[in-house]
């Protein structure tokens, strides 16, 4: 008898389909990751707009004043925001949108990256997802 019978084919297809749905999650958290690092990139963009800001005026500046007002960064995955504006600090609040609330880190979830500049020192929450 030559070719394949009904069951060998049917466990190929059973072993290619596994194959298939481990790929595609394994490609989605990657995508969460790339978006993650996007915005942390963005961040940092911030940061720099504020440096740049607080060597002319005595305090950091607003969202509006450092960043233009734009809201949203990492092509709107992450809503942005700026906290605790004073002469030597301030906090700036990423929130994940959308199916990049599901983004995580070694079992952490990294739906909310937070800097926060104070007298000079960095804080980097939650540390697993920087």
């Amino acid at each position: 008898m030559n070719g394949f019978s009904l069951i060998q084919i049917l466990v190929v297809m059973a072993i290619l389909s596994i194959l298939a749905v481990a790929s595609i999650y394994s490609f989605r958290s990657y995508g969460l990751s790339a978006k993650r690092v996007q915005a942390i990139s963005e961040i940092y963009s911030i940061k720099l707009a504020q440096d740049r800001y607080r060597s002319t005026n005595s305090q950091y500046g607003s969202l509006a004043q450092v960043w233009g007002g734009v809201t949203s960064i990492a092509d709107g995955d992450y809503s942005v925001s700026l906290s605790n504006l004073s002469s030597t600090g301030y906090t700036i609040t990423a929130t994940a949108q959308g199916s990049q609330a599901n983004d995580t880190e070694d079992g952490v979830a990294c739906n909310v990256l937070t800097l926060t500049i104070s007298q000079g020192n960095e804080t980097k929450t939650p540390a697993q997802c920087w």
